[in-house]
């Protein structure tokens, strides 16, 4: 199957934020496109932003590259250094271990699709503007190592 029919595909706007921060992605929603195709070296995910939804809370990744294609719409990608807006045709990268948080707001009133592609594991995940870390596997805790189940 090698073309993929995006119409065909169910989109997620599933999290794995604990709820604290959780609310800055509702509006986002997602397609693994690299799973669902087989794919296991790298994923591929076909994103849509509702106007004002995040990509995700700012974030690193130690072990994992990230490259973003806008395919319609603009997005602002925030970083430690300020913010620059991505329109169509726009793409971004973000080479893991470089400790410089970034995400995609969509501050627009219509919505924002990019493309994603990344690792297909993740590794550890710094979140410098929250009091999270992703430990890999979804291990999300409280900077001190604590859980946010207690």
């Amino acid at each position: 199957m090698p073309k993929i029919d995006l119409e065909d595909t169910q989109a997620s706007n599933a999290t794995a934020y604990p709820a604290e921060y959780a609310g800055v992605v509702t509006g986002r929603w997602y397609k693994r496109l690299g799973q669902l195709s087989g794919l296991s070296d790298f994923a591929v995910s076909h994103v849509e932003l509702e106007a004002g939804a995040w990509s995700a809370q700012r974030h690193w990744h130690e072990e994992e590259d990230e490259f973003v294609v806008v395919l319609s719409g603009s997005a602002v990608l925030v970083e430690d250094n300020g913010e620059t807006i991505l329109r169509a045709g726009d793409c971004a990268a973000f080479p893991k271990g470089r400790p410089d948080g970034h995400c995609l707001i969509n501050r627009s009133d219509e919505p924002c699709t990019f493309i994603v592609v990344g690792q297909s594991v993740n590794g550890p995940c710094h979140y410098p503007d929250i009091d999270m870390r992703d430990f890999g596997a979804g291990d999300k805790r409280r900077k001190d190592g604590s859980s946010f189940q207690g």
